[in-house]
């Protein structure tokens, strides 16, 4: 039986990643390391021989404090057992901040994964799903002016889509997605898996542009689990240290 310890990286790919971590990956070393891509990013496993061996865990502990140093926020939880959206619900809580999402090509998937958290209800406020042009003016008030010129599909939507839902909800962070997950291209022959995700958080909006390879379901996923993952990078963004821990 091993020692080890997981740690677990959002926001980095697997390449980006292997490239930070060269010297420490290449190294002669008793520990080893075993990376295993996610929709979030990447799953770190670092395992040394012997688990009932106190330096064998200590030697374990020391990488995974070297890891912490070396990539920061990227790091999310040593906990095994938590996902991604627990610990963004879980920052939400800590940060006393309230979050709605307005959701086109993921159809409420984003909403869903934060409503699987127990006590979401705590954070969560609105679900929008605004799947055509009309419910993008109705609802969230994109302006039809933006839709026309940039398309449903673009940073200039995406971020009005955000800023809408946060005022409309009046949620501290709003999150938007808005792209084309296939199988036919986008109306101007924009290929599948471009997708542009917006968040506002306490009036500050930023958006991404991402392309996704896969199937439809693929990209959608994928979307959902970029968009939680720029929501807790918004979110640092903003941090607060808490009064009991200041």
């Amino acid at each position: 039986m091993e020692a080890e310890k997981i740690v677990k990286v959002c926001g980095l790919g697997l390449s980006e990643l292997r490239e930070q971590l060269a010297d420490m990956l290449t190294a002669t070393r008793q520990e080893s390391f075993q990376l295993t891509p996610t929709l979030a990013g990447v799953d770190i496993l670092v395992s040394a021989p012997d688990a009932l061996n106190k330096e064998s865990r200590d030697r374990v502990k020391s990488v995974v404090r070297e890891l912490k140093v070396r990539l920061g926020s990227y790091i999310y939880t040593t906990d095994p057992e938590m996902t991604l959206e627990e610990h963004v619900v879980a920052l939400l809580k800590e940060q006393k901040m309230t979050m709605t999402t307005v959701e086109s090509c993921t159809g409420g998937m984003v909403s869903a994964k934060i409503t699987d958290v127990p006590g979401s209800s705590q954070v969560f406020k609105f679900g929008f799903v605004t799947y055509s042009n009309r419910a993008k003016r109705k609802l969230v008030n994109v302006r039809k002016k933006t839709l026309k010129s940039f398309t449903a599909v673009s940073a200039q939507t995406a971020e009005e889509m955000a800023k809408g839902g946060a005022e409309k909800s009046e949620s501290d962070a709003c999150l938007s997605v808005t792209g084309y997950a296939g199988p036919e291209p986008g109306e101007n022959g924009e290929q599948p898996g471009l997708v542009y995700i917006g968040c506002c958080v306490r009036g500050d909006v930023s958006v991404e542009e991402h392309h996704f390879q896969g199937d439809r379901r693929s990209i959608r996923e994928q979307a959902t689990m970029s968009a939680l993952v720029f929501l807790r990078k918004c979110i640092l963004e903003h941090y607060e240290i808490p009064r009991n821990q200041g």
